[in-house]
């Protein structure tokens, strides 16, 4: 899925370009991920998030 709208991690601006027109910075995507209760991943999320091994 594509998104549109897009930020600025330096400036904090909403855009809906790829680069930042101020500073010239690629935009991230400012949504999170769709959650899914059959997420086969959920754990090596909270394993790189978190810092810690889990052991599931």
């Amino acid at each position: 899925m594509k998104w549109k709208m897009r930020k600025c991690p330096v400036d904090n601006i909403y855009t809906f370009k790829d680069f930042c027109p101020v500073c010239g910075s690629k935009t991230i995507v400012p949504h999170p991920p769709r959650f899914s209760p059959e997420d086969k991943y959920v754990k090596y999320r909270i394993e790189l998030k978190k810092g810690i091994k889990l052991n599931c």
